[in-house]
């Protein structure tokens, strides 16, 4: 019993004993037991010394950091303070970050092509080079000794001053190296009296290795032949590799100096050859750079040649008009090879979808195209319009049915034509079709896949033994959607100052009050950069009066107390006498009496105006590029809207509430340098006819006098209460029947209408 609770004792005491032991053990084996001073200096007894009692100053205390103050003595010692330094923090770096993504990541775009031109050809081929190829690549620069005053519009023109042309050609290669040579990987240059197929350019250059030191072209041998090598001869173009330009690039100031050529490709030739040993070659990884030599006054459609068919380049090019034929022949020669692409594809889907899971029900029609939209409930089904040759059946103002005209008319006639065209196709040489009338015609636009149609047509059908019958066929078509482009844009800022005009009349008195709270509240208050101006209207005889009896006494003492209230706010104002009020005469004064790079907003006393339109007003209008006319949101008559209940307090966007008033161009976003511009053009017309000036409103002054994109969308910033337009009758008959149905469209919603009148006859009968 005792051997058992003393084990159990000595479990449960063991470890600590253990622990407590090996600490000792361990602290003891780190102790120096030796009498030996640790000296701080090399001479040894130096500094110690002895303390009463006997023990060594100098001696270091085991495990301890000796430092220069150990060795003095305690009465020696005296504290000292260690004055703070502040350290100084240096500038951070500024990183640099470029504007692009692509110079960042060190991406180059591919092809860069320079047409040597001159200042005779300038104007004729160059322009017809730059017609035909420069939709079709990115970068085309046009290099000339020296050019007429004026460049034709749309050309980039690098002139050297000089009509030599070994020396033009230097400066070529220098313009190259100095300006483009970190941006493309390959440079093509050709002579403007040669045609190029640009798309087959692109197509060579895209197969080829960007690190290969290549001259390319059509190699020809040097005058005399003394040399050993060959030169690519200028008629029909050549390509240089960025990494050959990189090599030739030290010594080229020698090759001008010490080449003489009468040539500027032989002369490029002769410096390439030498400094870099690199030959001109027509074929390289297995790519052949094609060529065609054209004869005198020949006719490209009538050219059967394979080479002709296949050539990159044709010269030498006469004309122009020469320039332009071969550019159709080309032309037709790739959409050909696109619409068999296009056969081949489908036959292969075809082929493909009769062993998928669902057989041939998976290939939808027309093969390739997306399939149609389905939609998810009655609300999103895709409304089909019912036409004939002459009549549509859904117009924009809301007739049942009106006249089919204009670009509609056009669309009709071309589907009509295509569907005769494929049908005659399908069925040739049995049968021959000719239309006799349209029966019936459907389409509808879906967002998916394009526009559909589906016509019954009455056809006559001749057989070959020349009997004829009419019958009745039913055809389905599809206009697909193309390729979806980016449109390039110039760059727009939201930082422009806005200068916003509030035209006023004296019936319109009454809204300013609550305008000028709108806009104190999204404007003033914010520190909106704009710039708010109101033009008083006043007629004759109001003008007259207005030392006794000012009618816009009262708002000019509401802008006062604006200024007072906000100090950092002026509220200029402009006076108008006319008996005609009229937008354009109007802005006419007040172009005059700001800057060219105004940005103007014409608005109307009952628009709520916020931050977000203001931004969207900045961003929409370009200068030189496009105007602004925003479709606001104008509630419906309350009284009609809300019938035998509460009006609400705010109104929603929504179609019950209002609607987009689609008729109204009261305001717009536009530039004064634009409005300057269009309104030169208006002179001649407004010289025979003064009255135009009050016929016609800036929205068409614009559409009819300007090259301006006129850009017209809705926007659900920009609203405006109900209100009834006053229609001006000596505006012109459009101006003023839209007036009338911007009226009659803001009543309310036909099903609004339609309950008021059934309540109506409802209580006419009772």
């Amino acid at each position: 019993m005792r051997f058992s609770a003393f084990v159990s004792v000595l479990r449960s005491v063991g470890p600590v004993v253990i622990g407590i032991s090996l600490g000792f053990t361990l602290s003891l084996l780190s102790v120096n037991w030796t009498d030996e001073a640790c000296y701080l200096d090399s001479k040894e007894g130096e500094g110690v010394t002895v303390g009463q009692d006997g023990l060594l100053k100098g001696a270091r205390k085991p495990n301890s950091i000796s430092t220069g103050n150990d060795v003095e003595s305690d009465e020696d010692f005296e504290p000292r303070i260690v004055p703070y330094k502040q350290v100084q923090q240096s500038a951070p770096k500024k990183v640099f970050r470029a504007k692009y993504i692509s110079t960042e990541l060190g991406t180059r775009e591919r092809l860069f092509v320079g047409v040597l031109t001159s200042k005779n050809t300038l104007n004729t081929l160059g322009v017809a080079v730059n017609r035909t190829i420069s939709h079709h690549l990115d970068s085309v620069i046009f290099f000339t000794g020296m050019h007429n005053r004026k460049v034709p519009h749309g050309m980039f023109v690098v002139s050297h001053g000089d009509e030599r042309l070994i020396w033009n050609m230097y400066q070529n290669i220098k313009h190259i190296l100095d300006h483009y040579i970190n941006e493309f990987d390959w440079f093509y240059f050709v002579q403007d009296d040669a045609y190029t197929e640009a798309d087959r350019i692109k197509t060579l250059v895209d197969h080829l290795s960007m690190d290969r030191e290549l001259y390319m072209g059509k190699p020809e041998e040097f005058i005399g032949g003394e040399m050993e090598g060959k030169y690519c001869y200028g008629g029909y173009g050549y390509i240089l590799s960025r990494t050959l330009l990189l090599r030739l690039q030290p010594y080229l100031e020698s090759c001008r100096n010490d080449i003489l050529s009468a040539r500027p490709d032989e002369w490029l030739g002769r410096c390439i050859i030498d400094y870099t040993h690199t030959n001109c070659v027509n074929e390289f990884q297995g790519l052949q750079y094609h060529h065609y030599e054209l004869g005198k006054n020949s006719d490209p459609s009538k050219e059967e040649s394979e080479q002709f068919k296949k050539a990159l380049t044709v010269h030498p090019v006469a004309d122009p008009e020469q320039m332009y034929r071969l550019h159709r022949y080309f032309t037709e020669i790739e959409l050909q090879k696109t619409y068999d692409e296009i056969a081949k594809l489908q036959a292969e889907i075809k082929n493909v979808s009769v062993v998928a899971f669902d057989g041939n029900r998976s290939s939808q029609w027309p093969v390739g195209i997306n399939p149609p939209f389905e939609p998810k409930s009655r609300f999103e089904v895709l409304k089909w319009d019912y036409f004939t040759e002459e009549e549509i059946y859904s117009c924009i103002d809301g007739s049942p049915k009106c006249e089919l005209q204009g670009i509609d008319r056009m669309d009709v006639a071309d589907v009509i034509d295509v569907a005769l065209l494929e049908l005659n196709k399908k069925y040739k040489p049995v049968l021959h079709l000719k239309k006799q009338q349209l029966i019936n015609g459907y389409r509808r636009f879906d967002p998916v896949r394009g526009m559909e149609y589906t016509l019954d047509l009455q056809l006559e059908v001749v057989n070959q033994k020349g009997h004829s019958r009419s019958i009745t066929k039913r055809v389905h078509l599809v206009r697909p959607l193309s390729r979806t482009e980016i449109i390039p844009m110039p760059y727009v800022t939201e930082a422009t100052r806005i200068h916003v005009i509030i035209p006023l009349t004296l019936q319109e008195r009454s809204s300013v009050d609550h305008f000028l709270g709108v806009y104190a509240s999204n404007a003033f208050e914010t520190s909106e950069n704009a710039i708010l101006t109101f033009l008083f209207i006043y007629d004759p005889v109001e003008a007259q009066q207005v030392n006794q009896n000012d009618i816009f006494a009262s708002v000019k003492a509401q802008i006062n107390t604006y200024e007072r209230k906000y100090p950092a706010v002026k509220i200029p104002w402009i006076s108008v006498k006319t008996e005609t009020p009229s937008q354009i005469k109007f802005m006419d004064i007040i172009s005059k009496k700001h800057p060219v790079d105004s940005l103007f907003f014409l608005a109307n006393i009952k628009t709520n105006i916020n931050s977000e339109f203001l931004n969207r007003c900045r961003m929409n209008s370009i200068n030189n590029w496009q105007v602004f006319f925003p479709v606001h949101f104008q509630d419906f008559n309350p009284d009609v809207a809300y019938h035998n209940q509460p009006h609400p307090a705010t109104v929603d966007l929504v179609k019950d509430a209002g609607h987009f008033d689609r008729r109204s161009f009261e305001e717009a976003c536009f530039y004064n340098s634009d409005y300057m511009a269009t309104r030169t053009q208006m002179v001649a017309d407004v010289q025979e006819n003064e009255e135009i000036l009050d016929t016609l409103d800036i929205f068409d002054m614009f559409l009819n006098y300007s090259a301006l994109h006129v850009f017209r969308a809705v926007e659900p910033a920009l609203h405006q209460p109900y209100s009834y337009q006053a229609c001006n009758p000596r505006l012109s008959e459009d101006i003023y029947h839209r007036c009338v149905q911007s009226n009659l469209e803001g009543l309310g919603s036909c099903s609004q209408l339609a309950m008021l009148l059934f309540e109506q006859e409802q209580g006419n009968s009772t």
